[in-house]
């Protein structure tokens, strides 16, 4: 008998679940960056479905200073039990004591991506050269105070050698999806993470950048050392990866860790297959 996609998850979320009875279940706060948003947003009522746990999301960035960030909301002791976000960034959570050490767990790789609005041109970004001269030529662009911002404004613009000529007519986006204000025509190019400018509707994504200067982000999850019900949350953890939640995984333009190595090339080449138009929600 073929099983479907429902009952793979269930089969795979009853095995994560073990260790954990009814009467044992408690409300989880769950933090996540904007990375795995989509996917968490699209599991949990499978979760609290089959466990009777209510899962409360709670959205910060990986890193930065912004109040909503998840760094700042554990240092001012705001309750959780689960925290997702970059892996760089939970590790030094768990130096700092504020995650159990040994409690990461890798969920995801994630590439960074570009999009226009709806309706403009859509540039090439074939090859790096293609790409460079896109970026020379863009009047504006906007990129995330996290981990893809970081790396563009900080690596990527000097790895392209463009650093003096694109900067100053680049902005970050504190705190919001880069994919909007593209959307409103704020700016020309914005760039975040694929599953993150997914989403947003009124936006063209033109498709991962190019490899040679792609920077891929693997998103992870932890147990917040403070949390009253750390069983809850490892089972929590354990359900989001597992093999059986891949394919909505994949469909959020992500790549799970989970997969067998032929179902990410495959995830991966239909991340590359063309621009995409963002639907929205």
């Amino acid at each position: 008998m073929k099983l479907t996609r429902n009952t793979l998850c269930s089969l795979a979320l009853a095995a994560a679940l073990l260790p954990v009875t009814m009467a044992e279940a408690q409300d989880l706060t769950v933090m996540t960056s904007g990375g795995f948003a989509a996917p968490v947003e699209q599991l949990t009522p499978k979760f609290e479905a089959s466990t009777g746990l209510h899962v409360a999301i709670v959205h910060g960035a990986s890193m930065g200073t912004t109040t909503t960030a998840i760094p700042m909301r554990l240092a001012r002791n705001e309750p959780a039990e689960v925290v997702i976000m970059a892996r760089s960034e939970l590790d030094s959570l768990a130096k700092n004591g504020l995650v159990i050490e040994g409690s990461q767990v890798d969920l995801v790789r994630s590439r960074i991506g570009m999009a226009v609005k709806v309706g403009a041109p859509v540039p090439d970004i074939s090859t790096v050269a293609a790409f460079k001269r896109t970026l020379l030529s863009a009047k504006s662009i906007a990129y995330s105070d996290s981990a893809s911002g970081v790396y563009i404004s900080s690596e990527m613009y000097k790895l392209l050698g463009i650093e003096v000529e694109v900067a100053p007519k680049s902005r970050r986006i504190l705190g919001d999806p880069v994919g909007g204000v593209v959307a409103k025509g704020e700016v020309e190019i914005g760039f975040q993470q694929m599953s993150e400018l997914k989403p947003i509707a009124g936006i063209t994504i033109v498709g991962p950048i190019p490899d040679d200067v792609q920077k891929v982000t693997i998103f992870s999850a932890g147990v917040v050392a403070s949390s009253q019900h750390k069983d809850e949350a490892r089972a929590f953890i354990n359900f989001l990866a597992s093999t059986a939640v891949c394919p909505v995984i994949v469909e959020d333009a992500l790549e799970p860790t989970a997969c067998v190595p032929d179902k990410m090339i495959d995830a991966s080449k239909s991340l590359r297959s063309g621009p995409q138009v963002s639907p929205g929600k």
